[in-house]
């Protein structure tokens, strides 16, 4: 038997790996989908694995995937009851929400008010402080007068942090170390969220100099009921995003596990949360203190749905239909997700290629959910996440040697990845006893040219490698051999450049 459904046709607002993750149990639960997808994406699978497929624009996702307009256009002419928007796009969007709803749509996500309300990170610390969350030192307002900034910031004592008050992504936001820097970190800040958000606001609050990242899913129905499904470690970061995370956090004490979930049910309840949200949180010398709450569906929702034994799409459809929540089971084991970027694995810069072969890894709890295939290009346009590798086990050791297993047996020939980036994670002495923060990376050596030699030879390779390109008539990004583009070149030669002597 299906699993009872809620609604008949479901709009995924969205692309890639986690399109298809919406379709498989839109499908089990006999759903009918609508993809969308723009000209980069015209040989997608979400294309080719969804009910119906449209058409929505060019190549940019200005012009497709945050054009609100005609993703509801679809959505009407397709006759969908609800719509999913996945994470990134428009499913932070508190517009996008409300005019679905006003369209007799049914957005998949919280209220448009809690959207809005959580996306603003001011308002965010302001209903934190209100539900009794602890807060990072800093401001409850956004800084315009420079004589406040630089007083706050005397206050709380230096480093301090300069965040945008709108946006995330680690965009608009500055470390400052001593007071002579506020001032243009400010402008700078102020430039970044300007351009990214169209919004220039900013705040001030302690930077916390060694914590460790952990967040809590909290799922809430429109019946009043709010439970979490325990806590996810996201410190491996680089550019303040994830890279690798596991559940459970390594060392977290059960009184302590119990007082973040508590603060995210809390939270959750202040500001009238319904759905799947999760409440993230800053841990440094036994204390916990609040960061953001993002109202939508995390990429690493998979290592919770391997600990729980829940699908997370599912209880958010369920939701959106106006059922209540269903029980929690008891958590088990231990999960660990790794991020399989296109990208240098020395610099985390991104790059191009073709998939010219593929090979993905299996056995028990062992789940791959990628948006590959043989074939497949990477463009420029989109996020440069190809897809995520999820592993459980009974308990952690467990789950490292089978990440490590997995890693081994993941093949992707044509395009640059994170993968060796993620294995010498796996290797660190600090991951293993679990001792570890959001500056792990940065104490990871990654193996950056040692001389002028080495960087030399390897501009050589490369430059052989396009001259091959150039003689067998295809582009560059399609040899199987794919090595760095001149971005990561330039990156390496600028670090070569500046490294003590």
């Amino acid at each position: 038997r299906r699993r009872s459904s809620p609604f008949k046709r479901l709009l995924i607002a969205n692309r890639g790996e986690i399109a298809l993750r919406i379709i498989h149990t839109a499908r089990e639960m006999g759903i009918e989908t609508v993809a969308v997808y723009s000209d980069a994406d015209r040989e997608a699978l979400h294309t080719r694995r969804a009910d119906i497929a449209v058409h929505i624009g060019g190549f940019l996702p200005e012009e497709s995937y945050l054009c609100g307009e005609r993703i509801l256009e679809v959505a009407e002419q397709t006759r969908c009851d609800a719509l999913h928007p996945g994470y990134g796009f428009l499913a932070e969007n508190a517009e996008f929400a409300r005019v679905c709803e006003e369209a007799g749509i049914v957005f998949v996500g919280p209220p448009a008010e809690a959207i809005a309300l959580m996306g603003d990170k001011v308002q965010a610390r302001r209903a934190a402080l209100k539900a009794g969350v602890p807060l990072v030192p800093g401001l409850v307002e956004v800084v315009t007068d420079r004589q406040i900034l630089k007083d706050k910031a005397q206050e709380i004592g230096y480093p301090v942090m300069i965040k945008a008050a709108a946006g995330g992504g680690g965009k608009g936001m500055r470390v400052v170390e001593t007071s002579d820097q506020l001032a243009e970190s400010a402008d700078l800040a102020q430039a970044e969220a300007r351009a990214g958000f169209g919004d220039d606001r900013i705040y001030l609050e302690k930077f916390l100099t060694s914590p460790r990242h952990v967040e809590f899913q909290v799922v809430a129905d429109g019946h009043g009921s709010i439970v979490h499904y325990g806590e996810r470690e996201c410190s491996v970061q680089r550019r303040h995003q994830k890279l690798l995370e596991e559940s459970p956090c390594a060392g977290l004490e059960d009184d302590l596990r119990t007082a973040m979930g508590d603060a995210a049910c809390a939270l959750s309840r202040e500001v009238g949360y319904v759905g799947a949200g999760t409440v993230e949180f800053l841990l440094s010398e036994g204390k916990f203190y609040f960061l953001e709450m993002n109202t939508r569906l995390q990429v690493e929702h998979a290592i919770t749905e391997a600990r729980y034994g829940v699908d997370l799409v599912a209880e958010q459809l369920r939701i959106a239909g106006g059922l209540p929540l269903a029980p929690v089971p008891e958590p088990r084991g231990h999960a660990i997700e790794v991020r399989v970027n296109a990208e240098d694995p020395e610099s985390f810069l991104p790059v191009l290629g073709t998939v010219r072969r593929l090979s993905i890894p299996g056995g028990p709890g062992v789940r791959f959910d990628s948006m590959l295939y043989q074939g497949l290009t990477v463009t420029p346009y989109y996020d440069s996440m190809l897809g995520k590798l999820i592993v459980f086990a009974q308990d952690r050791p467990g789950a490292i040697s089978r990440m490590r297993r997995a890693l081994g047996e993941l093949r992707i020939v044509g395009v640059t990845t994170s993968i060796p980036a993620c294995l010498r994670v796996l290797e660190d002495p600090g991951f293993l006893d679990g001792n570890y923060d959001t500056g792990i990376l940065e104490t990871i050596d990654r193996s950056v040219p040692e001389s002028v030699e080495e960087l030399a030879a390897l501009a050589a390779a490369t430059a052989c490698y396009f001259r091959v390109a150039r003689l067998s008539g295809e582009p560059a990004e399609n040899q199987e051999c794919s090595g760095p583009g001149p971005w990561v070149l330039i990156d390496r030669m600028q670090r070569l450049r500046t490294r003590p002597r």
